[in-house]
């Protein structure tokens, strides 16, 4: 059996809030951003982890690089213990983890050339590299990305949206990374570039054996990329499974009403598609529902959901919901 390339164990990531007025012996207030989320990810393996805005997915890849201070596991190949690794030792994973980010031109510093940008991990993690060596491999990297070798002197503000995060890919792959973290790298570019985009990134994981985690509100296009999908709400794991299943026979009503949202390029099925309403607003993550955190919006709540609170459990396709199984009459429009 296959050694997973990453498990993460019960990952928390928690914020202390600081508000005006607060005295040094005041209680401060506690953010839950993640809650106890575990999942495993194989060599060459793509997750896409999906769920509303605030729902926990960016910190969570945030928390398995150490940018951000979280607690539990993130086990590399079967090894160390990333969350564990002191600064010094976790240096040397750096290069085997690289990140792409949402605003493609953000990303990139606007004082230097796309040649020095693509280089720079190469004069961090490969000093021993000489000078024509790393030129080699940037325009070697340029060419895979689909760069032409006259824009190497260019600045940022000369690309568009996409060449920019051509630019994010290249820099994070000159490196040979094992793990690509892609934190809704597509969100900012028009569709017909996100196809380009998303394209590119399957052929790169093809030719390179990349694993990915592919962060994206656009459940399409995070269909069309991910072998298993991870849905978050609140900072916890609601439902995962391998795409195709997912897609196909959603267990919790909360990936249900969000595969029910997502508009059909075709009117007629468009006009007969059922839609799981969900009521109320999103609650506060400063003061999560007790039990299933999902409850105060979900049309299935019983008493018995604010006293528990549901375990996704094994297998294939984990759920964590008391009550799983396709949308009743009762919860389509």
């Amino acid at each position: 059996m296959t050694t997973p390339l990453l498990s993460a164990r019960d990952i928390h990531v928690r914020f202390e809030l600081s508000r005006p007025g607060d005295m040094p012996w005041t209680r401060k207030p506690v953010l839950h951003a993640v809650n106890g989320v575990s999942f495993d990810l194989m060599p060459g393996q793509t997750l896409g982890i999906v769920g509303e805005s605030g729902c926990g997915k960016s910190t969570l890849a945030r928390a398995l690089i150490r940018m951000v201070p979280a607690t539990g596991q993130a086990i590399w190949q079967g090894g160390d213990d990333l969350m564990a690794l002191s600064n010094a030792r976790m240096k040397r994973y750096r290069s085997e983890i690289q990140m792409i980010f949402q605003d493609p031109l953000a990303s990139l510093n606007p004082r230097m050339t796309l040649g020095r940008i693509i280089a720079e991990p190469l004069l961090t993690h490969r000093p021993d590299l000489s000078r024509a060596e790393v030129q080699a491999r940037v325009r070697a990297m340029m060419d895979r990305v689909g760069l032409l070798p006259q824009m190497i002197n260019r600045y940022p503000h000369e690309f568009s949206g996409g060449q920019c995060q051509r630019i994010g890919i290249a820099r994070a792959l000159i490196v040979e990374p094992k793990l690509l973290i892609c934190d809704e790298p597509v969100s900012a570019l028009d569709v017909s570039i996100q196809a380009q985009v998303v394209n590119l990134l399957e052929e790169l994981q093809r030719d390179l054996g990349l694993a990915i985690l592919f962060i994206a509100h656009d459940l399409s296009v995070v269909k069309h990329i991910s072998d298993e999908v991870m849905v978050l709400y609140l900072g916890r794991m609601m439902e995962k499974a391998p795409a195709d299943r997912l897609y196909a026979e959603p267990q919790h009503p909360y990936t249900q009403a969000l595969l029910s949202a997502v508009p059909v390029p075709d009117p007629v099925v468009e006009r007969g598609k059922k839609i799981v309403a969900l009521k109320g607003d999103l609650p506060s993550p400063l003061a999560p529902p007790s039990g299933c955190v999902f409850r105060t919006r979900c049309p299935r709540a019983v008493e018995a959901c604010a006293a528990e609170v549901p375990h996704p459990g094994t297998g294939a396709h984990r759920c964590a919901c008391l009550f799983p199984g396709p949308p009743r009459h009762s919860e389509v429009a």
